[in-house]
């Protein structure tokens, strides 16, 4: 029987005074944040305090890492070579990890953020670098990806456990995500995004689906989620309660008793 996916959530991305994201409200509806690490948004205090906020609410933490574009919230792209995405994937997940340390808690997994997500999707070279990275500072990690991406590719190649990704919270015209330049029309009403993911679930094209995306910053980012949420219960009622995949019930406190 299929498993409830993963609840994630784009992360810690304020800056300084500056406020970005409902952080405080999303954090008791996910299971996973994806912390961003200081490039394309986030500061040494909003990790802290998002680690902080994960722990006091049992949620898995992963580096969100992205392009060194704060003017362009990392989603411009931007030319980057192999050994460049590399350097600063590894760099991000020193950064996370340190905030981690210091609250006794451990790095669950490693997402992308914007351009550089769909530059690694697209580029094998870029994928490699990047899952070369991963591998050489913790093989134990997971990585979110793309179904079919050279993300997932690269990580799976180089002995990664890649969790495929679903964006219920961006529009999939033809079945392809579209990332950038949508409309709040395209996306829907919590009602109709709950739709939407219902029809993923049952689609067995998604059969490998492991984690469900809503970005912090997309308006009404809770309804959203909590009508997820509802949908994930009424779904998995008798196989588990929403969001447990990818690890086991066990598993899901962890960052609290670590």
């Amino acid at each position: 029987m299929r498993r409830a996916p993963d609840l994630n959530c784009d992360m810690g991305e304020s800056f300084g005074v500056y406020r970005y994201g409902a952080d405080q409200a999303m954090m008791p509806l996910i299971t996973s944040a994806n912390v961003a690490c200081g490039f394309h948004a986030g500061d040494p205090g909003v990790m802290r305090d998002t680690v902080a906020l994960a722990k006091a609410h049992g949620v898995r933490v992963g580096a969100h890492v992205g392009l060194p574009d704060r003017p362009g919230f990392g989603r411009r792209y931007i030319e980057t070579s192999p050994r460049e995405v590399y350097e600063l994937s590894l760099y991000q997940l020193g950064a996370l990890d340190a905030f981690l340390r210091a609250e006794g808690m451990k790095l669950s997994h490693v997402k992308l953020h914007g351009a550089l997500y769909m530059m690694t999707s697209e580029e094998a070279a870029l994928a490699d670098a990047f899952a070369e990275a991963v591998r050489a500072f913790d093989a134990s990690l997971r990585v979110y990806a793309l179904p079919g991406s050279h993300t997932a590719g690269s990580a799976s190649r180089m002995g990664l456990d890649v969790v495929r990704e679903y964006f219920a919270d961006r529009p999939y015209p033809a079945g392809r995500v579209k990332m950038f330049g949508w409309t709040h029309d395209e996306i829907g009403s919590p009602p109709e995004i709950a739709s939407r993911v219902a029809g993923m679930l049952a689609d067995p094209r998604y059969a490998e689906i492991g984690t469900i995306c809503v970005h912090s910053d997309t308006a009404g980012a809770p309804a959203i989620m909590r009508a997820l949420r509802e949908l994930l219960d009424r779904t998995f009622a008798e196989g588990g309660t929403a969001g447990t995949a990818p690890q086991t019930a066990e598993d899901r406190h962890s960052a609290r008793d670590e």
